[in-house]
């Protein structure tokens, strides 16, 4: 198999690759909690990365993420990846350092392969700012690759996840509708430029976002991932919050609706709805709305909890970068339901 001939190694990967919410959480309820004082952010909170302070005024932040091929085009893929692993740094409010590779690649495949997966991860590394410093790799039956990355950010300057404040607006950064969108393009039904509309998303450092985030009053954040918007809101809520999203202000990739439609679905996606199902109320939403709600994201976007009155220069700014995004919802004093979505 050379490099440019079409790998077909892309069997359902990404983020769809990830266990399910509901199982995950039983599986780490049972573990033992960290005592560490120094360990600002653990499991615990299930937020994006671990925070470890090192020093009053510095702290390190550290992440792995690595997943099956969603693409066919190696270097792509690579890219895609290290994107993917490095958004959790910029989604507590840190700065990129340094990174491992993650590997595991079949013996009889093509070495080729492997250095164009590498070489996209790398030059993601690169544009971050951070230093691709070693990594490990095994043989394994399928190729999986991402990052172990680690970055650093004042304690005091930490974005948790579930720290937002009565009244803050939601900001997402980048459009949904990846999962739709890939597994459209996997059987060959992805329109040509929606589908590359969907490589640039995932491909596009949430670095940038970041940056104007900085400036402002910015409470909470989290990268929409493999547990899809509203499972990853759900990580955002406190017992004395709600949320209310409008589905028409979000962000959505062109063609995702009529991929929806279209039932180019994923199993991740339906492991969402089932659980989100008892935490959020759907009011008068079509089927393909519903579904991007619960389409697992590759790489995706951030979502920011900011001060409402800042949520306007916010959106202006990073629309002015060329990111779609959207102002998609507020949160509320708690409410009967969790999240509520309405048309």
């Amino acid at each position: 198999m050379s490099v440019g001939e079409t790998l077909n190694f892309c069997r359902g990967g990404g983020c769809t690759a990830k266990l399910g919410p509901a199982a995950l959480s039983r599986v780490l309820s049972g573990l033992p909690r960290p005592t560490d004082p120094n360990l600002l952010i653990g499991a615990q909170s299930s937020d994006d990365a671990a925070v470890y302070r090192l020093r009053d005024d510095v702290a390190i932040v550290q992440t792995l993420d690595f997943f099956p091929p969603m693409l066919d085009d190696p270097y792509l893929f690579g890219q895609v990846a290290a994107t993917n692993a490095l958004s959790d740094i910029y989604a507590m409010g840190g700065e990129v350092k340094t990174a491992l590779n993650i590997v595991c690649f079949p013996e009889e495949m093509d070495l080729n392969i492997l250095g164009e997966i590498l070489r996209g991860g790398s030059e993601k590394v690169v544009e971050a700012g951070g230093s691709l410093a070693g990594g490990h790799s095994i043989a394994d039956q399928e190729v999986k690759y991402g990052l172990s990355v680690t970055g650093v950010v004042h304690p005091q300057h930490i974005l948790a996840n579930n720290t937002g404040r009565v009244g803050d607006h939601l900001i997402l950064t980048k459009p949904l509708g990846v999962g739709l969108l890939c597994t459209a393009a996997r059987l060959g039904q992805a329109d040509e430029n929606a589908f590359a509309g969907a490589v640039r998303s995932m491909t596009t450092l949430n670095k940038y976002a970041a940056q104007v985030a900085a400036k402002y009053r910015v409470h909470a954040a989290t990268d929409v991932t493999g547990f899809g918007l509203l499972g990853h809101l759900h990580e955002m809520m406190r017992p004395d919050l709600s949320a209310r999203i409008h589905a028409h202000a979000l962000p959505v990739l062109d063609t995702a609706y009529d991929c929806a439609n279209e039932f180019y679905l994923t199993a991740a996606g339906q492991r969402n709805r089932n659980f989100a199902a008892h935490r959020a109320v759907l009011h008068g939403l079509t089927f393909a709305q519903e579904e991007v709600l619960f389409d697992p994201q590759t790489s995706g976007g951030l979502l920011l909890a900011v001060a409402s009155e800042d949520a306007p220069a916010l959106l202006e700014e990073i629309r002015g970068l060329g990111l779609p995004c959207g102002d998609i919802g507020q949160l509320l004093p708690r409410l009967e339901a969790e999240i509520i979505v309405e048309p």
